[in-house]
C-alpha cells in the first residue's frame, strides 16, 4: 500500500505546526478571575439584594462550567482542537488501550501506512507494558489518558486526585518507553480547573478532537465512519477508542482507514 503517512518536508511542517503543543504557563489564573468575580456578586447582592444577586452569580458560574464540560474550551488552558495545515492530512488518535484490541490496531495501520497517537490509561499501560513497546515500534505514538479513566468523575476530580491520575501516568509511560508523553487528553474530553497544574509540571499539552464518530458506545462500523467522514477537513483530529464493550472498535478503524485512502487523506503525528 502506498505510505499514507508521507509528508512534506520537514521544514514546512514545522512552519505550519509550530507552537501547536502549547503547556499551560498560568494555571492558577482561574482562581484569580472566580475571586473577582465572586467580589463582584456579593456587591450586587449586597446593594441589590437576591433579585438580582442570585442571577449575578448563576451568570458568573456560567464560564467555569462551559471551560469545564465543554471539551473545546479554553477557558482554564490551551487545547488543540485541530492542526493547523490546509492539505488532506489528519491526526488520528486512539484512546483506553492497551487492550487486547491493540495489536489488531497497529496491524491496520501498518496496511495502511498510517500513524496514530494511542492515548494510554496508565493502569492498563502497567499491566501490559509489552504493548506500549510495540506501538512505538511500530512507529506511533502515546500520550497521557489518565490512571484510572474515571471517566463518571474525571471532571469533578479535586487538585489531589487530579494529579495522581496525571503524574501516576507520565511516570508508568515514562519508565516503559525511556521518553515522557508530550500530549494529554482528558477524560471524556471534560477538564476542570485541577488540570493544568499537573500539565504544566509535566511538561503536557492537551488535545481535544475535531471529527468523532462515538465509536466507544457505537458499535456500527459504518454508522461511526459516516459520522467522523461529516467533520473531515485537512487538519483533523480524529478520535476513536479500542477496547470497547461491543466489540466494534478494530472494523470501525479498518473502514475508516479504508475510507481515508478513499478520499486521499494521510495521517501525520503533531
Amino acid at each position: 500500500m502506498t505510505d499514507r503517512s508521507a509528508s512534506p518536508p520537514a521544514a514546512l511542517d514545522d512552519a505550519m505546526l509550530d507552537g501547536i503543543h502549547r503547556v499551560p504557563r498560568r494555571p492558577h489564573a482561574w482562581l484569580v478571575l472566580l475571586v473577582l468575580s465572586q467580589v463582584i456578586v456579593a456587591l450586587v447582592w449586597w446593594r441589590w439584594g437576591w433579585t438580582l444577586g442570585l442571577p449575578a452569580m448563576a451568570v458568573s458560574h456560567a464560564p467555569f462550567w462551559w471551560g469545564t464540560l465543554w471539551p473545546h474550551s479554553r477557558v482554564f488552558g490551551p487545547v488543540l482542537n485541530r492542526l493547523p495545515i490546509d492539505d488532506r492530512r489528519v491526526w488520528l488518535t486512539i484512546d483506553d488501550g492497551p487492550s487486547d484490541e491493540t495489536r489488531p490496531i497497529l496491524d491496520a495501520l501498518d496496511a495502511h501506512g498510517a500513524k496514530a497517537t494511542f492515548f494510554l490509561v496508565g493502569e492498563r499501560a502497567a499491566r501490559r507494558p509489552e504493548l506500549v513497546r510495540e506501538i512505538l515500534q511500530r512507529g506511533h505514538q502515546i500520550g497521557n489518558h489518565s490512571h484510572s479513566h474515571p471517566a463518571r468523575w474525571f471532571w469533578a476530580l479535586g487538585p489531589s486526585r487530579m494529579r495522581r491520575e496525571i503524574a501516576d501516568t507520565q511516570r508508568i509511560l515514562t519508565d516503559i518507553a525511556g521518553t515522557p508523553p508530550r500530549w494529554f487528553r482528558a477524560v471524556v474530553g471534560m477538564s476542570n480547573p485541577f488540570v493544568q497544574a499537573p500539565l504544566k509540571a509535566h511538561g503536557l499539552a492537551r488535545a481535544a478532537w475535531s471529527a468523532r464518530g462515538f465509536d466507544g458506545v457505537a458499535a456500527d462500523p459504518d454508522v461511526v465512519v459516516a459520522r467522523i467522514e461529516r467533520s473531515l477537513r485537512p487538519g483533523a483530529i480524529v478520535l476513536l477508542h479500542e477496547g470497547a464493550a461491543h466489540g466494534g472498535n478494530v472494523e470501525t478503524i479498518r473502514r475508516l482507514l479504508q475510507r481515508l485512502d478513499a478520499l486521499g487523506y494521510r495521517t501525520r503525528l503533531p
